[in-house]
């Protein structure tokens, strides 16, 4: 008899999965303008242009002395007659002749008639004479008018996701107040009568429900509005109401077990008979047992009650789903291929995605290795490693010193 992690032939690739999910989406209708401090980790609605230069005018990167480049000397050494000092916020009011110079500081307009500066550190200095030796070029630490940003530029591109430095860009063009995506609204619950609350004490064949905490971060870190909606019981009576609830309002709605093909697993049944199955198996390890589809206007993702399967599942399909749905540029997965200091096994015929631990050898370079328990089971190789090892579908052993595919946690959420 097979089991859930044999290999299927019915079952999709994970890139047939994907682009099934891709070609099943939209960004969700509605936008908001909020301020812009308001707006951080929210995804941009339209594109954003600049109604200034930045930096405004020619100003100096240094502390120094703004002059006449045509005053350089080509051997030897000059002397100009300082008449004037130009600050940050108060520039000189002289306009500067040859053989004349003005004081100036970091972020300062350049002072009228002059194109350089000259760091204070090679300068010699008495009274208001200074003296200047060759080795200075013409227009060096002038940082011209518009040199970051142009009047109408486009600064950000709609389906970006701001970070602190965007927000820090659009202050900077004076834009006060950005039109943002509304949230994505979505509904969790778990499936099964095994399944404890956490608080209560354990009965004989119970677990404790982690996968709802682990939903619950990964969908706050995402940014998106959640309702979790507990724990649903094996029958369908209590399926079927969980779903139809969750379609009334939310745009998207994530269930946990219940997906595989026991007699009490409800959540296939259910979603066949009042909406629609687009696919419910992929061949990879863990996570086969995944059901994407619709009830109603909401899209459905049904991952394994497993919890390692189901982080798996969810940083693969339902994440670039989700920031599809968001409006969100696509995300290219950060992923790099290392040498992996362990020998790995396993079967051919299903991508895998196994925990490993990548780190800095001696020498500086990266290296992987493997958690060691890849059970789906085993929700510490989530918790203690900090990527996926992926082995393609054909792979059946990876040899310790071969080159392997990593995706690092960090480029997750």
């Amino acid at each position: 008899m097979k089991t859930c992690d044999d290999y299927d032939q019915t079952s999709l690739s994970v890139e047939q999965a994907l682009e099934r999910i891709t070609q099943n989406l939209h960004p969700v209708h509605g936008e908001e303008q909020l301020a812009i401090r308001s707006a951080l980790g929210r995804i941009l609605a339209q594109d954003v242009f600049s109604q200034i230069n930045v930096p405004p005018h020619d100003n100096s990167a240094m502390d120094g002395y703004a002059v006449r480049g045509a005053d350089l000397p080509l051997q030897g050494q000059v002397q100009l007659t300082m008449i004037g000092t130009s600050l940050a916020g108060k520039p000189c009011s002289e306009t500067i002749q040859s053989g004349q110079c003005a004081r100036i500081f970091t972020g300062a307009v350049i002072a009228k008639g002059t194109d350089t500066v000259i760091m204070q550190e090679h300068v010699e200095q008495s009274g208001d004479i200074i003296t200047i030796k060759t080795g200075h070029k013409n227009g060096q630490h002038v940082r011209p008018l518009g040199e970051d940003i142009k009047i109408g530029q486009t600064v950000l591109k709609a389906g970006k996701q701001l970070i602190p430095a965007d927000i820090g860009l659009l202050s900077s063009v004076g834009i006060s107040e950005v039109k943002v995506f509304r949230r994505l609204r979505v509904a969790f619950f778990s499936t099964g009568d095994e399944l404890c609350p956490v608080g209560e004490v354990l009965q004989a064949g119970q677990i404790y429900d982690s996968n709802r905490y682990t939903l619950h971060g990964m969908l706050t870190r995402l940014g998106v509005d959640i309702i979790d909606m507990g724990v649903v019981r094996d029958t369908p009576e209590e399926t079927e109401e969980a779903f139809l609830s969750a379609a009334e309002n939310n745009d998207v709605i994530i269930t946990s077990g219940g997906v595989s093909v026991g007699d009490a697993d409800y959540v296939t049944d259910t979603l066949r008979r009042i909406g629609e199955i687009n696919f419910w198996k992929v061949a990879m390890k863990p996570g086969k047992p995944l059901t994407f589809g619709k009830i109603q206007n909401s899209t459905f993702f049904g991952l394994p009650g497993n919890p390692v399967s189901a982080m798996v599942t969810f940083y693969q399909f339902v994440l670039p789903a989700l920031r599809q749905m968001m409006g969100q540029n696509k995300v290219t997965p950060l992923r790099m291929t290392v040498p992996c200091l362990s020998a790995l096994k396993k079967r051919a015929g299903r991508l895998e995605f196994q925990r490993g631990i990548l780190e800095t050898n001696e020498q500086g370079d990266l290296v992987v290795k493997s958690f060691g328990k890849q059970g789906s089971g085993i929700l510490t190789s989530m918790s203690q490693a900090n990527c996926f090892i992926i082995l393609p579908k054909d792979c059946d052993k990876v040899v310790a010193g071969s080159e392997v595919l990593v995706e690092p946690f960090a480029g997750l959420i």
